[in-house]
Parts: structure tokens; C-alpha cells; sequence
């Protein structure tokens, strides 16, 4: 039996690790919303930096409506026959509507400190601007349209982690997930 778990949390809040941990000791399945807008300014010779990814993300949601890349995910994990399934960087409540219709379908919101945050984001240095970010830029960050709802799509979770321990402590906690029926 498949299960799906989506992740929301806040920008570095360990998300993605979640889900590297899930590959790499789970041989989880893995969707990430942005991937296909990743895809996108590759197609366009666009660089992947937060701005062109919330342009992106905006764009579509405006001209083919709120839930269309939820679809699009939802299509994807369903077709996935990896037994977990990580989806990550769920940030709207429309991103989990199609998501809730599919059975296994788990919502746990990942929290982190603010400055816990931040200092991952300069050392994973995902995005090509993520290193020379000040606190004030990540700050404003959380101030865009893509990160305004992570609060509101945070309390219709499932459960909630917090990462701000070690990361033998979060391992424990995601291990945990899979174990519950």
C-alpha cells in the first residue's frame, strides 16, 4: 500500500531534506512542485532563482487557474509505484485539494527557527542567489505570494515536526511516519 506524505513548511525548514531522507533510506518516489517550474526557465534559458520561480508559479496559477499544477502532481504521484511518496514544496491550499481525493495521503508541516532557517539556506545554496542572501532579503521572501499561505496550509496538516534538533533527532521523527499505519 502506497503512502504519500507532503510536506509543507517554510522556506529551509527541512523539507527537502525530509525528502532526501526518504530516498536515500526508503527508496521513496519524489515530486516537487517546483520541478516543473524548474523546467520551465530551463526550456526559456531562464537561471533558477526565486524570483523567476514565483514569476513562474504566478503565471500559471493566473492563466490556467490556482489548481493546476496540484494537478499536475497528483497525476504524477498516482502514476508512481514507489511504495512512500514524498511531495515536496506544497506552499497553497489549492496544492493539496487534489492531493487530500488520493488515498495515503498524509500532510505534515515541518517547523524550523527563523535563524535556524536562514542559515540553511546559505549553506544548501539550492537556488543560484540562496548564498548571498542577507537575512533581511530571506526575510522579504517569506513575504512573497508563494509563502504567504504556508501558515494557513500548516494547520490543515496531519501532524506537525519540528526540526531545530539534531538531524539524528529529525531522522527519528520521519522514520516514525512510515511506521504508523
Amino acid at each position: 500500500m502506497k503512502k504519500i506524505i507532503g510536506f509543507v513548511g517554510h522556506i529551509a525548514s527541512g523539507k527537502g531534506a525530509a525528502c532526501d531522507y526518504f530516498i536515500e533510506q526508503h527508496h521513496a518516489g519524489y515530486h516537487k512542485f517546483s520541478t516543473m517550474l524548474a523546467d520551465l526557465c530551463d526550456r526559456l534559458y531562464l537561471p533558477h532563482n526565486r524570483d523567476n520561480l514565483i514569476r513562474m508559479s504566478e503565471c500559471i496559477r493566473h492563466e490556467f487557474g490556482e489548481d493546476t499544477m496540484a494537478r499536475v502532481i497528483a497525476r504524477d504521484v498516482d502514476g508512481d509505484a514507489h511504495e512512500i511518496i514524498c511531495v515536496d514544496g506544497i506552499r497553497r491550499l489549492a496544492d493539496i485539494v487534489e492531493l487530500k481525493k488520493l488515498p495515503d495521503f498524509v500532510l505534515v508541516y515541518i517547523e524550523a527557527d527563523v535563524r535556524t532557517r536562514f542559515a540553511r539556506l546559505a549553506a544548501r545554496n539550492e537556488k543560484v542567489d540562496d548564498a548571498t542572501k542577507t537575512f533581511e532579503q530571506f526575510l522579504a521572501d517569506e513575504q512573497r505570494p508563494t509563502e504567504l499561505s504556508i501558515d494557513e496550509v500548516a494547520a490543515e496538516a496531519h501532524l506537525t515536526l519540528s526540526n531545530n534538533g539534531s538531524i539524528e533527532e529529525f531522522h527519528t521523527a520521519l522514520d516514525a511516519l512510515v511506521q504508523k499505519p
